[in-house]
């Protein structure tokens, strides 16, 4: 446990939270985190019960003379996303989160933080172990699996919650309220390879690094490069005047995670290796300069490298880069009627080849269900030009904000009373589990907050220290009012 962190207020959130950084939680692997949450609360003699999926119900008893209130659910993820920078060793499945307090933020040490959903988790755990808290019936649900599909949400027994009111925890700018989502699917595509029967002489290692990446929903308006796209980019460019041989092309790993980083070998003739070293330094010098406001840190590497595979043929070579540089990524619309709010985007979120195949992974999101089908419309139209399979799994659905609900309206007024000014009310770009769980509970009112963090899903995710104490307040003073 860090004491750095347990020094902070509110101590009991924080002490929680630096037990969850000590526990490897990435998406299919909760069940530690799972156990631990488990035994606390039956530790404080709470019911705690888990479903099939791995999600986890604790039921703590309303406060006397407040049995009668309405019963709320507290919501947060069991899981976070696993990024860490090439550079650090770090084993997501058994080392902890490294993190520390720098001014008013705490970070991780080249890794993701998992503020996001940690912090929301701690906040649960707090409110069920303190005894002096006031409120209604209370539920505390942590999902599991969010990150990569919602699967838990998808999963949850309709028999687990009995609360009509929903916090979720899960949003990450302290003042705002979310009403609303979009919804998203993933493109799992597979494009067959052909390969050469002859080594090259010299082998080249090409990477671009150095980007911000970023929450493949949240972020995706903000400029920032694709490392696939423009790693593509720059070798097809470079295809088109050197004998150019690639024998592999990876990068990204996470479908909700803008890529950060991408790589290649590549095959180079000997007499031609200083120009084609020449010509990849050009580009990725005016990429640098194209990029110099949102990518400050872009970098890019070029070595000799030694490979046993064969390079790809001419023609599977042409296909894999036409197709990644073909398929769509970054904003497709805007809402026409909420400012500065993405209503449709999609991300090339991973590439990997395999000795006879390429697998490639795109997530699209959407508060409109035709529009996310049109985006997905075209990834097929682009797999079956590159003679690919495509296989598009069943998305999740959008929240659609509820402008008359009462809850929005007692929180708003409760946020009011407490910090003298109104909260902004939004609708998000990102997967959130509420339309899940509106779906399996008709008629729960829901809205989510939570604490400011900066950069989600990158070694960049930072949380507000003093946006966590604001956060807190708020939500014990709803917890209150609420009855």
């Amino acid at each position: 446990m860090s004491n750095e962190l347990t020094s902070l207020k509110p101590e009991k959130l924080w002490k929680h939270f630096s037990q969850i950084l000590a526990i490897p939680h990435g998406s299919g692997n909760e069940k530690a985190l799972a156990e631990h949450i488990i035994n606390l609360a039956r530790s404080w003699g709470l019911e705690a019960r888990q479903d099939k999926a791995g999600n986890v119900v604790v039921r703590k008893p309303a406060s006397p003379g407040k049995e009668n209130a309405p019963g709320v659910v507290l919501q947060a993820h069991l899981d976070m996303v696993c990024e860490k920078n090439s550079e650090v060793s770090h084993d997501f499945l058994k080392d902890p989160i490294k993190a520390y307090v720098e001014g008013d933020w705490v970070k991780a040490s080249g890794t993701t933080l998992g503020a996001d959903n940690g912090i929301g988790l701690a906040a649960c755990l707090a409110v069920l172990e303190d005894r002096s808290l006031v409120h209604g019936p209370l539920e505390c649900l942590f999902t599991v699996d969010e990150e990569t599909g919602l699967t838990g949400a998808f999963r949850l027994g309709k028999d687990m919650l009995t609360g009509k009111l929903l916090l979720n925890l899960d949003s990450e700018d302290e003042g705002t309220f979310t009403i609303g989502c979009a919804g998203g699917a993933d493109s799992e595509i597979s494009l067959p390879l052909e390969r050469k029967k002859k080594k090259p002489g010299q082998v080249l290692l090409v990477k671009i690094s150095g980007l911000r990446g970023g929450h493949s929903g949240l972020d995706i308006n903000l400029g920032r490069g694709n490392a696939l796209k423009l790693l593509a980019r720059v070798l097809s460019s470079a295809s088109e005047k050197f004998r150019l041989e690639l024998i592999s092309f990876g990068g990204g790993s996470k479908r909700n995670a803008i890529p950060r980083e991408a790589w290649a070998l590549v095959g180079v003739d000997k007499k031609d290796r200083r120009a084609l070293v020449n010509f990849l330094k050009k580009e990725f010098e005016a990429i640098k300069s194209e990029y110099r406001v949102t990518e400050p840190e872009l970098a890019y590497d070029l070595r000799n490298s030694v490979d046993s595979d064969f390079p790809l043929t001419g023609e599977s070579q042409d296909r894999l880069l036409r197709l990644i540089l073909a398929l769509p990524h970054g904003v497709v619309s805007m809402h026409p009627r909420i400012a500065g709010l993405v209503e449709t985007s999609s991300n090339l979120a991973i590439v990997h080849t395999e000795p006879k195949a390429a697998r490639i992974v795109c997530n699209t999101r959407s508060s409109v269900f035709t529009a996310l089908e049109a985006v997905r419309l075209v990834i097929r139209a682009c797999c079956h030009l590159a003679g690919a399979r495509v296989n598009q799994p069943q998305g999740y659905p959008a929240w659609t904000p509820n402008l008359d609900s009462s809850l929005l309206k007692k929180m708003v007024e409760i946020y009011q009373n407490l910090f003298q000014k109104e909260p902004e009310v939004k609708a998000v770009h990102a997967g959130l589990e509420c339309g899940i769980i509106g779906e399996k509970y008709p008629g729960m009112d829901m809205i989510s907050f939570g604490p400011t963090i900066k950069y989600p899903h990158s070694p960049d995710e930072r949380v507000s220290i003093n946006s966590v104490e604001r956060f807190w307040q708020f939500l014990l003073e709803a917890l209150v009012k609420l009855t």
